[in-house]
């Protein structure tokens, strides 16, 4: 198969939908001799806030001299950059490469077991510990957990550290509706002998993972408690153990990306201390200030002011408003929004609300995209517009300030339309 052959074959693979549970991936993984016990990985898993840490964690090790491999979800402009190599992601020949060593594979789980059908995220994560166990090791592997996790289909190797970013009200068709039962799930990945740094604000969830953390006898290092991130606006000083660092200023505005680099600045130390790494200070601290992650709070234009942010939950559009209202307080902020089946779109919409002068509504050509008229019904704003061509109207917008949100895979058509647009 070609490129566009394989892809075509990957992407099949999402009318299998999702398939919680690990099973199939422990059987290809066997077959495959166990690529996924050759590399040293960081497990980052969360339901906010794990697309930044990967990065910051990333930029911070690469700029010490190690080699780095990424593995994110969704991609936002090429379906490569899922698995990338030193932040570039691998080549078309490559993933060409990849898909036929895993489609044989997959094709005889089909065949042999009555396990199912792999679906297209398992095949996507098999490709992944392939890439970086067998055909292009590197010094480190950062893999970022796609829904949930103890059943997550990259919950299948032994990590060297855990990175929990949070626990929200996402996916919860799935994982369960209350911040327990998520808590439950997230707390799947925690592993004997494997030290967690986490984030966990909600009560009750997180007296889950502290009990977890006990009962596994896993050392916790936990935001608040053992790690302290004091914000001074748009500086903020960090504290853990008996390391102080003062001053540090984010590309990524918003308290909650200076707790996303608090987690992994103490990942990182608890790596130093522990001899896994070298580290100079001075490097890591430049790379996590200098640190972008597209498609979170990301100005694509000035004049007027276009913003594109990846929230697709409650938490995380809250996240959003909040930064908003300290970042721009003066400023008439417009809304343009789009979701996909299955999400939270009235408290989604109303948190919005408190900050838009006009609330615009789009769809978007994806399988589980909700219908405009939908979304339209569901706003309750006194300014509300349908949009029915959304690259259009971003590049004539004439307002002052416009957010467009809703979804991280809105926000990558989007940015391939415009990209288009530009042509």
């Amino acid at each position: 198969m070609n490129y566009l052959e394989s892809l075509y074959w990957i992407h099949e693979r999402y009318k299998f939908g999702i398939k919680p549970g690990i099973k199939r991936m422990e059987w290809m993984l066997e077959k495959l001799d166990h690529p996924e016990r050759k590399i040293n990985g960081i497990h980052v898993v969360g339901t906010n806030g794990k697309g930044s840490t990967v990065s910051y964690l990333k930029n911070a090790l690469m700029t010490n001299n190690y080699t780095v491999g990424t593995f994110t979800s969704p991609y936002i402009e090429t379906f490569n950059e899922r698995i990338s190599l030193n932040g570039l992601p691998i080549s078309n020949d490559e993933i060409v490469e990849l898909v036929s060593i895993v489609k044989p594979v997959s094709e005889m789980l089909h065949d042999e077991t009555d396990l199912g059908v792999a679906t297209e995220f398992e095949i996507i994560t098999m490709m992944m510990f392939v890439y970086f166990g067998q055909i292009h090791p590197v010094d480190f592997v950062i893999v970022e957990a796609g829904l949930g996790a103890k059943n997550d289909s990259t919950n299948v190797f032994m990590p060297i550290m855990t990175v929990l970013t949070s626990i929200g009200l996402d996916h919860t068709n799935i994982l369960g509706d209350t911040y327990l039962d998520i808590a439950k799930e997230k707390a799947g990945v925690i592993k004997t002998g494997v030290p967690l740094v986490f984030a966990v604000h909600h009560d009750e969830a997180k007296a889950y993972i502290n009990a977890v953390v006990e009962e596994k006898h896993v050392k916790g290092i936990k935001l608040n408690r053992d790690i302290q991130c004091v914000s001074n606006g748009k500086e903020f000083t960090f504290r853990y153990k008996d390391y102080e660092l003062e001053n540090i200023e984010l590309k990524m505005i918003g308290a909650h990306q200076q707790e996303n680099a608090s987690l992994a600045i103490a990942t990182l130390l608890e790596m130093f201390d522990r001899g896994m790494i070298m580290l100079d200070f001075n490097k890591m601290i430049e790379a996590i200030e200098a640190t972008t992650w597209t498609g979170r709070i990301e100005t694509i234009q000035e004049s007027p002011t276009i913003i594109l942010d990846g929230a697709h939950n409650k938490e995380s559009i809250d996240v959003l408003v909040a930064t908003m209202k300290q970042h721009y307080p003066d400023r008439t902020i417009d809304v343009l929004f789009s979701a996909i089946d299955g999400k939270p779109i009235g408290r989604m919409l109303k948190s919005l609300e408190e900050i838009a002068d006009t609330f615009y509504v789009t769809d978007f050509d994806f399988p589980k995209a909700l219908p405009v008229d939908t979304i339209y019904e569901s706003v309750e704003h006194e300014k509300k517009v349908k949009i029915k061509d959304y690259g259009d109207f971003i590049k004539t917008y004439d307002g002052d300030l416009l957010i467009v949100t809703g979804s991280l895979y809105f926000i990558s058509t989007v940015k391939d339309k415009l990209k288009k647009h530009a042509q």
